[in-house]
Formats: structure tokens, C-alpha cells, sequence
């Protein structure tokens, strides 16, 4: 049998070649600083008091993690990063990062944002994908409350019907685009009411092909049964499944509310459980591929090469519509890069909004670059690595 030619995720000259060397030398200076767990934390708990204080940070902030980890402040600033990837073979998943809106204005608001998303990316080819996350949509009170199963007041009810109104909106409008859109995950407290919602969606609008994804956090240890689930859901009704899988990003969260409130911790207690309940959904939907459709949200280097080697043992070509790569921006460009080089279907998430607004996203990014084991030094490594080579 031929063997199979494994991807390179070192060359660093792939990887930046998106990368001007002020860029670079820009990607240089954030990485080191998250690096080390004392400067960020300092760097970050300056940046929330000079919001809070309202002192005029913003233009240093825009300039720096800003213009590194996300593409602008609206769709249109964010055209630049999308034209970039797209020279590079790299799709944008426009990701209107704004949280904690509090009001049904606020949700209207971010409800008409992400159909704009949809707007943009039927006139532009390089944007493959849609994202939303349902918290933007709807109160977090009222997500937990239907996810413990609590008694709704009329009003409640009717706030409900509102929010399965906007999914419904943003939903129908991809399937009428030909969009597949993506229903970000939560924390677990709040996700029964999120999956209902997407597996709704999907009845309705992933009859022909995935329309709908849902994102199942594997670090979870009910996740690789849930994914099982809706496969034979989607069987039993005869739609297709569209998943996007995660590894997941709320683990402190979720390990300090399950130690507070009494119950078990819903996550893998190690690392390497998350690992190969990860690696096994990936078979799990490779195996199921008639059904499934499968953006693969993954920084591990092992698992991308994992799926590019269970989609060579099952024939598939390289840029097989069903199974999409996704990374971060300004993360793991290593692995995007040369995984798009090779003819993969590649995306990278793009978040966008304003400056104060992206602040929650921007300070998960150094949270999670700095407690990671292993992350932003091995950003670090091919960055100064990419560096000398320039400099010859």
C-alpha cells in the first residue's frame, strides 16, 4: 500500500509567508509577552483598568493583540484579512466576537450583525462559513434556566420564542445563501437548550447537505456518546450532521462551578482522555462521512495530521468539501498554512468588532496562550525560527 506523504507543520517559511517582517516582529513581541505567565498577567489586568478607567489605550491595544488576533472593527476593515488569506488558499470564518449583550436591543443588534456575515460571504467566495454563538442572541439567565428544565413565566416563554426567532432568521438565511453556518458552544450549564435548537435547525434545513453545524466540546466526558447521538438522530430523520469539533475552552470554568455547586466535573479528568475522545470523533465521522460533514477546530498538531491520514485511508481527495481545517487567527499558522499549501480545505476563525467590545475575546487569548501547556512557546519557537531564516 502507498504511504502516505505526512504534512510538515515546521516549515516555517509556509507558515508566515502571509507575514510581512514588521508582522512578524509584532507576533514576536505578543508571544513573548504571553509567554511568561507574570507579564501577562499584569499586561491584562492594565489593559482592563485602563478600559474601565477609560484612558486612551485603545489605539495601543488596536495596534498590537488587536491587529494580531482579530481582523477589524467591522466586515469591511476586515475585507484586508480576508483578501490576505485568500492569496494563501485560506478561508475566513467572520466571527462577530461581541459579548455580554444584556437586551433584547443587544440581541437584535447582533442578530442583523451576523446576517451581514452571511451577506459577505455570498458575494465573496473566501468566506466558507458563518459563526454565531447563541449567548448573543439570548439572555445566559434564561439559557440556564431552560437548560435546569425550570418553570418559564410567560415572560420568560416569550423571550425564549424570541431567541429561537433570531437562530431560526440566521439559520434560514444561510440555507437560502448555501452558507453552512456554525453554532458556537457554551458552557455546559447553558448547552441542552443550544443543541436542541441546533438539531431543530438542522431538520429543517440540512435535508440536502450540512447547512447547520453544531460544536461539541470533546474535552467534555458525555461528548463522544452526544456526537454518537446526534449521528443517529440525523439517521433516524434522515438529515445530514454537520460537526464541528472542538477540544474546548471554558475548563477552569467549568472544573470551579462543579466544585462550588457539588457535582461531578463534566470534564476529562487529563488531558490525554480530551486527546482521544478527540481523535476518535474524528474516525467516528470519517467512518459516518455519507452523513457527516466535519470542520475540524483543532491547534494540535497531531489530530489535523491524524484526519489528513484517516482521509487518505478512506480515498478521500485532499479538498473533500466534507471535511474542513479550522485555527484561530494569529494561532497555529504553522498548521493552517501548510495544510492549505497541500490542497486542504483550510479556514481561519476571524473575530471582529470593536476594540472595548473584542476585549473578553482578546484576554481568553492570552489566558489560554499562557496556560496551555506548551503553546505560545511553540508559536514562539517557529516565529524566532521563521525570523533568522529572513534574516539569512
Amino acid at each position: 500500500m502507498e504511504t502516505v506523504p505526512s504534512i510538515q507543520f515546521d516549515d516555517t517559511s509556509v507558515a508566515f509567508s502571509y507575514k510581512s517582517d514588521r508582522e512578524l516582529k509584532k507576533a514576536n513581541l505578543i508571544f513573548s509577552l504571553v509567554n511568561n505567565p507574570t507579564t501577562s498577567a499584569i499586561a491584562t489586568t492594565l489593559a482592563k483598568m485602563s478600559l474601565a478607567l477609560h484612558l486612551p489605550v485603545k489605539g495601543i491595544i488596536r495596534a498590537t493583540v488587536f491587529e494580531h488576533f482579530c481582523g477589524g472593527e467591522t466586515v469591511e476593515e476586515s475585507e484586508i484579512t480576508i483578501e490576505k488569506l485568500a492569496k494563501f488558499k485560506v478561508g475566513t470564518i467572520l466571527d462577530y466576537s461581541v459579548e455580554g449583550e444584556k437586551d433584547e436591543v443587544g440581541f437584535d443588534k447582533t442578530t442583523r450583525e451576523i446576517l451581514s456575515t452571511i451577506d459577505e460571504a455570498k458575494k465573496n467566495s473566501a468566506v466558507p462559513f458563518c459563526v454565531f454563538k447563541v449567548t448573543g442572541l439570548a439572555s445566559f439567565d434564561l439559557l440556564e434556566k431552560v437548560h435546569a428544565d425550570q418553570t418559564l413565566s410567560a415572560e420568560d416563554q416569550a423571550a425564549f420564542e424570541r431567541v429561537r426567532n433570531r437562530v431560526d432568521q440566521i439559520c434560514r438565511k444561510s440555507f437560502e445563501a448555501g452558507i453552512p453556518v456554525l453554532i458556537d458552544a457554551e458552557d455546559s450549564w447553558t448547552q441542552n437548550p443550544i443543541d436542541a435548537l441546533a438539531y431543530e435547525m438542522m431538520r429543517k434545513y440540512n435535508s440536502q447537505k450540512a447547512i447547520v453545524f453544531n460544536t461539541y466540546q470533546m474535552y467534555r466526558s458525555d461528548m463522544l456518546g452526544n456526537l454518537r447521538n446526534a449521528f443517529h438522530d440525523a439517521a433516524m430523520h434522515n438529515y445530514f450532521l454537520g460537526v464541528k469539533m472542538v477540544r474546548g475552552a471554558y475548563m477552569e470554568k467549568e472544573a470551579e462551578r462543579a466544585a462550588k455547586l457539588g457535582y461531578p466535573n463534566p470534564i476529562h479528568p487529563y488531558k490525554q482522555a480530551t486527546d482521544d475522545a478527540f481523535n476518535k470523533g474524528l474516525a467516528f465521522c470519517i467512518d459516518n462521512k455519507q452523513r457527516i460533514s466535519l470542520v475540524c477546530g483543532s491547534h494540535n498538531e497531531y489530530s489535523n495530521q491524524y484526519l489528513t491520514v484517516l482521509m487518505n485511508k478512506h480515498g478521500m481527495q485532499n479538498n473533500d468539501n466534507r471535511i474542513w481545517f479550522a485555527q484561530l487567527l494569529g494561532m497555529s499558522d504553522n498548521i493552517s498554512f501548510n495544510l492549505a499549501k497541500a490542497g486542504y480545505n483550510v479556514a481561519k476563525y476571524v473575530p471582529y468588532g470593536p476594540v472595548e467590545s473584542v476585549m473578553p475575546y482578546l484576554l481568553r487569548r492570552a489566558s489560554e496562550n499562557t496556560s496551555v501547556a506548551g503553546q505560545s512557546s511553540r508559536e514562539l519557537t517557529l516565529i524566532r525560527k521563521e525570523l533568522k531564516r529572513r534574516k539569512g
